[in-house]
């Protein structure tokens, strides 16, 4: 189970990176991962597809394409879900306490890689070998 303090400890050490606004992280002026509480047409929508719109803090966070959101949401639904408001966006939803330290770090360094300047993720994936 993650928690907000994990999510600003992750994304604290990524270069770059700042809390713009309370939860609200960004690579620069790219948007990172966010709260994203869901809003009443949030549920509306998910129960009217048939799930059970989730209880909880909810983390937005950006992917590297709606492949990979699609690939998160089928692989682990009870983690990862999106609603039509992200309809054509590269963002997944996370139920914060549904996901572990380890795969919250791995999605949060994903989408660092997705959004940081290019010569930044180089400079990053070569220091990291």
């Amino acid at each position: 189970m993650a928690t907000w303090n994990d999510v600003a400890h992750i994304v604290g050490a990524l270069p770059l990176t700042a809390e713009q606004s309370p939860r609200d992280w960004r690579v620069g002026k790219k948007m990172l991962a966010w709260e994203r509480p869901l809003r009443s047409s949030d549920r509306e929508a998910l129960t009217a597809q048939g799930s059970e719109p989730p209880q909880g803090d909810i983390l937005g966070v950006r992917v590297s394409d709606e492949g990979i959101k699609f690939a998160l949401i089928s692989d682990d639904p009870g983690v990862y879900f999106t609603t039509p408001h992200f309809d054509g966006y590269a963002a997944v939803l996370v139920k914060l306490d549904a996901i572990d330290a380890g795969d919250l770090e791995e999605l949060i360094t994903e989408a660092w890689l997705a959004q940081a300047p290019r010569k930044l993720v180089e400079e990053f994936l070569a220091d990291s070998r």
